[in-house]
């Protein structure tokens, strides 16, 4: 999968599982595992998982 957004402006308010992967460049199993395990706050719409932008920029400045 191709990450389509060049910096985390670009980022829609909330991204898919599918988003994520070529963002953070982990795959399908990865990113359950980082929402699962309360690493990446998500949120649930029914039977959708949610990511907010905000959220990636919170894993992504723990990870510097």
């Amino acid at each position: 999968m191709e990450n389509r957004y060049r910096s985390l402006e670009e980022l829609p308010m909330v991204l898919t599982v599918e988003d994520l992967m070529p963002i953070l460049s982990i795959g399908r199993n990865t990113a359950y595992e980082l929402i699962r395990s309360g690493q990446i706050r998500s949120v649930r719409a029914g039977r959708k998982i949610r990511v907010p932008k905000e959220a990636i920029a919170e894993y992504l400045s723990r990870q510097a």
